[in-house]
């Protein structure tokens, strides 16, 4: 049995074939189960005890280096007939047509290369929060309105987690592990219990803005927004901001810009008043540093945040919400030249 083995070491060692049909037919002779190494298999069994041993490791041996031999064969006829096709069967059907960007891309892209261009990075967080870094940690109090379940997803059977409603809890993550300066933006999908219209959603998507260091003023702000508002409306572009209330920002301010399309003259679009809101904004309230760890008596921030469909809107003049996410083509064409 020894010897047989050995001879057809030899013999598979010196395996040839010059094409596909013959290398099938060296397989069925060696590899099959009636080829000649299952023949040898089968006589195992009328093996010597003490032979059994060595017999059954040559026996691995040789049908291993064929199944080797064969294989190593079989693949350089396949890179062999590739290299031969003109074809490549693998590249998408002519003609091959150019994708765009999604218009909320194309905004938010350039919304984060405007500060980018002041010096803030960008700034990631998980869209499965807890009540803490939604809620609780921004100064919202227990009896707030948006922790109502009408505005508020929650999880189920988990009280405490939430789909986040805003991306403020991706500031509060950063200002937990890091000190001062902190300058980021937060771009990121947010969530609210909403009925669904052609003005509302029950997802859309933000962008904030966070800055905390020492001698940080409302002026500060103040020069970021307008800068803001000309790199992105238009050096024409002229802004307001009047008195409003956030819990997470003291003072607090809603902005507006001069419209864009009348060029603040009064239409249909901004109702006759010339003007546009866009963004919430205003000084960190110095509950939400001390919460965060940072000492509010050293330190002052400002926030910002906006809708990047309501800039979207005012860019392109979309009017209905839900064409963001229906990914209809004809809708999305109409942006291939948009970047």
């Amino acid at each position: 049995m020894i010897n047989k083995i050995k001879d057809l070491l030899d013999e598979v060692q010196e395996l040839k074939a010059d094409s596909m049909e013959e290398l099938e037919a060296l397989r069925i002779k060696y590899l099959s189960k009636k080829g000649t190494i299952s023949s040898l298999m089968n006589d195992f069994r009328n093996v010597a005890a003490d032979q059994k041993r060595e017999v059954g490791k040559r026996l691995n041996e040789l049908k291993e280096l064929a199944q080797n031999k064969i294989n190593e064969m079989k693949e350089g006829f396949e890179n062999l007939n590739a290299s031969d096709s003109e074809y490549d069967l693998t590249r998408t059907s002519y003609p091959i047509p150019l994708g765009t960007r999604h218009p909320l891309s194309i905004v938010k892209k350039e919304i984060c290369d405007i500060f980018a261009r002041l010096g803030f990075s960008i700034a990631e967080g998980p869209e499965i929060e807890d009540d803490w870094h939604v809620f609780s940690s921004l100064n919202f109090a227990e009896d707030h309105p948006a922790r109502d379940m009408q505005d508020t997803f929650f999880i189920r059977r988990q009280p405490d987690v939430i789909l986040r409603t805003h991306t403020s809890s991706v500031q509060t993550r950063v200002m937990e592990r890091q000190q001062p300066p902190v300058r980021i933006i937060c771009p990121g999908r947010v969530y609210r219990n909403e009925a669904i219209s052609y003005r509302a959603h029950c997802f859309f998507h933000q962008v904030e803005a966070l800055y905390v260091d020492k001698d940080v003023s409302f002026a500060d702000l103040k020069q970021v927004l307008l800068y803001f508002a000309k790199e992105l409306f238009g050096e024409d572009t002229k802004i307001r901001l009047r008195p409003s209330y956030f819990p997470f920002t003291e003072p607090s301010a809603e902005m507006d810009i001069s419209c864009n399309i009348c060029g603040g003259k009064g239409c249909p679009f901004c109702k006759h008043t010339g003007w546009v809101e866009i963004l919430g904004c205003g000084m960190v309230d110095p509950n939400v540093l001390d919460n965060c760890g940072i000492d509010s008596r050293i330190y002052s921030g400002y926030a910002l945040g906006m809708g990047i469909e309501r800039i979207t809107n005012l860019k392109y003049r979309i009017k209905d919400l839900r064409l963001f996410s229906e990914n209809d083509k004809r809708f999305l064409r109409q942006f291939e030249a948009a970047y």
